[in-house]
């Protein structure tokens, strides 16, 4: 039976054999933090392919849209309270995922839905434009948590986004009422940031960089973030607990020359972090000259 102190997550993303990124990542941290997951894979790799070429298991659109179909009517549905979604496969998986979107939250208006719009990084898009397109224009208009990086909020937006206040402007524009958008712009010398915009609230969470980390990054802290949320604590506290687990996690592996992030080992890193996380609050553009 199911331990009901907490609620069931769908998390649909890419699958790896090796690594830790997509559902590896937040499978792992998820469960780590007492929820419950059902996880399907949208793709299955090898391994990342940052590491090098390999064989790609795709799914046909119709079986994908059929295994949503099997969730939909699943007799234990009532469990998710929240669904996570990442990369997809193909242009025609965030449709098919939209309809399980909807349902869900037709049986419970307090249903969490995080769109993580992964589709790209500093040099453009790496999904077909296509299958970005419809991540836009299917899922983002449901989400009620969207996470992406700077890069993938830039091809939202349409523009270069070289402050954090055009971060803001940029995400005030997308439509979920809260945004977590990671490589934001660092006030400190030598850092990086995740800056979370919600309500008239915008905060910046900073700590140091560190060069060439491994994949995986942002699908852990879109799975941090929503456990912490569904937990019930502040914006504040589960932006500063997430990032600190993501920043812990990420200067053991470089420490170790690591170059997958080794959750297993570093499990402690996820529910009760050491790091130290700078909160900024950041001018809203509510209280800007001019500003609504």
């Amino acid at each position: 039976m199911q331990d009901k102190s907490r609620p069931s997550i769908i998390v649909i993303s890419s699958h790896v054999v090796r690594g830790a990124v997509g559902n590896r990542a937040a499978v792992f941290a998820l469960e780590s933090l007492g929820y419950p997951v059902w996880a399907l894979p949208t793709v299955i790799l090898p391994w990342h392919p940052g590491h090098g070429a390999s064989t790609r298991l795709a799914f046909a659109d119709s079986d994908f849209e059929r295994a949503v179909d099997d969730l939909i009517r699943a007799p234990w549905l009532g469990e998710v309270k929240a669904v996570l979604t990442g990369y997809f496969g193909s242009s025609n998986q965030p449709r098919a995922v939209s309809k399980l979107i909807r349902i869900l939250r037709e049986k419970n208006p307090d249903f969490l839905y995080v769109c993580d719009p992964v589709m790209g990084d500093v040099g453009g898009l790496y999904v077909p434009e296509a299958t970005a397109t419809a991540i836009r224009d299917e899922l983002l208009p449901l989400a009620s948590i969207a996470t992406p990086n700077r890069y993938e909020l830039q091809w939202l937006a349409g523009a270069p986004l070289e402050s954090n206040a055009a971060i803001i402007d940029a995400s005030l524009s997308l439509g979920p009422s809260r945004i977590l958008v990671t490589s934001a712009i660092p006030m400190m010398a030598g850092g990086t940031g995740n800056l979370l915009l919600s309500g008239r609230s915008a905060l910046l969470a900073e700590h140091r960089l560190i060069d060439n980390p491994p994949n995986g990054l942002g699908d852990l802290l879109s799975a941090l973030f929503t456990a912490r949320i569904l937990e019930g604590l502040e914006e504040e506290r589960a932006l500063q607990l997430a990032t600190a687990s993501v920043f812990e996690i990420l200067a053991r592996t470089a420490k170790r020359g690591g170059d997958e992030l080794a959750l297993a080992t570093d499990a402690s890193s996820l529910s009760t972090p050491m790091a130290l996380v700078q909160i900024r609050r950041l001018m809203h553009p509510s209280y800007r000259p001019g500003g609504s």
